[in-house]
């Protein structure tokens, strides 16, 4: 892929293949997309579409970068103090109406072995929740493996969901995950690997 990001023409061809993949995404599998599909829908020739992405999963992974970041966002919005296990954050639910508004996109891109947006999600999460950790608890160790399950069982029940494999609101769906992540820190604590309490010094990843 190449950079040219601070190229209005480039950021407008990008933005109009991200925008062609997806609306093809919400008509059938990634795995049944081709090149010429999206050059069709953003209007533009196969050679440009080169000129900005080695191939179909690197516009993908682009394409799944703002979904990633208000997720990872979403998990950690809020301040020094997490809320507690009956009030996750308002912002989690949010981003889950946004992405059952649009189930058959991320349905096509995140499928049962991860997809690109599964594994950006996993790696981008894992390690903004990894580097949190370490910064409120320098001294602590076993913080990789915490991440990891943050990670995993975020992307794992969203997957589920999208997939329709469980059945919740965006707002229930919010409540299980938010549980089930200060139940990871909690099991974490218990070990000698983190801390999660209701004080101010409250380190969820």
């Amino acid at each position: 892929m190449t950079d040219g990001s601070g190229d209005p023409r480039t950021a407008r061809t990008r933005a109009r293949l991200r925008e062609a993949l997806l609306e093809a995404c919400a008509e059938r599998p990634l795995d049944r997309i081709g090149v010429a599909d999206v050059v069709r829908g953003a209007g533009v020739g196969r050679a440009t579409f080169y000129l900005h992405y080695d191939d179909l999963r690197a516009l993908a992974v682009d394409a799944c970068a703002g979904v990633v970041r208000d997720a990872v966002e979403a998990l950690h919005a809020w301040g020094r103090t997490p809320p507690g296990p009956d009030a996750p954050p308002q912002e989690l639910a949010a981003l889950l109406r946004e992405v059952r508004g649009r189930a058959e996109v991320y349905r096509s891109l995140l499928g049962p072995g991860g997809g690109p947006l599964g594994e950006l999600l996993h790696r981008e999460l894992r390690q903004y929740s990894l580097d949190e950790l370490r910064r409120r608890r320098p001294a602590v160790s076993g913080h990789d493996l915490t991440a990891s399950a943050v990670a995993g069982l975020f992307t794992g029940m969203l997957a589920d969901w999208v997939h329709d494999r469980t059945d919740a609101t965006p707002e229930q769906l919010a409540g299980r995950i938010w549980r089930t992540l200060l139940a990871v820190h909690a099991a974490a604590a218990s070990h000698g690997q983190s801390t999660v309490t209701t004080g101010p010094s409250a380190p969820l990843g």
